[in-house]
């Protein structure tokens, strides 16, 4: 395969009309692309075509949102539906929802054989390190699976008045993921996205926590600080992860702006596009 893209919505009428339909429109504008439904056979031969095994991440936002959630046993299908295109999933689960929220990542894990957990805490509406939210994080270093979080800026709510109530405040790294890190030693975290406008906080939790990782999806390689640019080529090279948060960047347009505007060598693309990933996920390479 071409790439492990471990940043990927489903692209379908129930991901993006039903759990972020009231949030389409400024995205679109902001992102600059069209939103559009596809059917999940459409979206499978997407990643067929690109020669990329997708990651797709779930979504549950309920309590703070209204909107709602995705549903994991539809993420599940959709994994194993299309085996070709999809390597994998993270459950998405709602914070808020205390043991409930426990539960279903304990069933996610063990029944459906879901690798992890993902939170986009703007959507969600909470700090990574409020204590109260422990126990989640105790149940997945004991089920001995990563945590995905959102880091820096959203295209939710973007342009909107008030941002649509959404806040940025949730997905600063320092101190919300750093805090997090030390606290849970054994417990990995992935930091989605470029943490815009904090990428020198991320670059800084990335050198002094190593159960840390970044992937760089949701965000062109174009507009990386000279600063991430220098890190993914340098001392942190094996902890960077190739996404597109699909579908708001197409695969050919990251890849592409990553080889223009980041780095062409052979060896840190093989890395950030594949090997980091597989050994992070245990993916078995052809």
């Amino acid at each position: 395969m071409r790439a492990i893209d471990v940043h990927a919505h489903p692209s379908t009428e129930r991901m993006m009309g039903g759990c972020l339909g009231k949030y389409n429109e400024a995205m679109s504008k902001h992102y600059k692309f069209e939103v559009k439904y596809e059917t999940e056979e459409e979206m499978a031969q997407v990643f067929i075509k690109a020669d990329v095994k997708g990651i797709l991440v779930g979504w549950d936002a309920e309590s703070n949102t209204g909107a709602e959630a995705l549903g994991n046993d539809y993420l599940a299908d959709l994994e194993r539906g299309f085996p070709n295109a999809f390597v994998g999933a993270f459950c998405g689960v709602d914070p808020w929802k205390g043991e409930m929220a426990v539960k279903e990542i304990r069933r996610c894990i063990k029944e459906l054989g879901m690798m992890g957990v993902k939170f986009q805490q703007i959507a969600q509406g909470f700090f990574p390190n409020d204590r109260r939210f422990y126990p989640i994080y105790e149940e997945c270093a004991s089920l001995g699976v990563p945590i995905q979080f959102h880091s820096g800026f959203t295209g939710m709510g973007a342009g909107l008045p008030g941002g649509a109530g959404l806040k940025l405040k949730y997905t600063r790294p320092i101190p919300y993921l750093d805090d997090v890190a030390a606290d849970f030693p054994n417990l990995t975290i992935i930091a989605c996205h470029a943490a815009w406008p904090w990428q020198d906080e991320m670059i800084a939790v990335l050198r002094h926590k190593k159960n840390v990782y970044n992937e760089l999806s949701g965000w062109s390689p174009k507009y990386f600080s000279q600063a991430l640019k220098e890190e993914i080529v340098g001392p942190n090279q094996d902890r960077f992860l190739f996404g597109t948060d699909y579908p708001g960047l197409s695969h050919d347009q990251w890849l592409g702006a990553f080889e223009k505007y980041v780095t062409n060598d052979p060896k840190i693309k093989e890395k950030v596009f594949l090997i980091n990933a597989a050994k992070l996920f245990n993916i078995k390479l052809d």
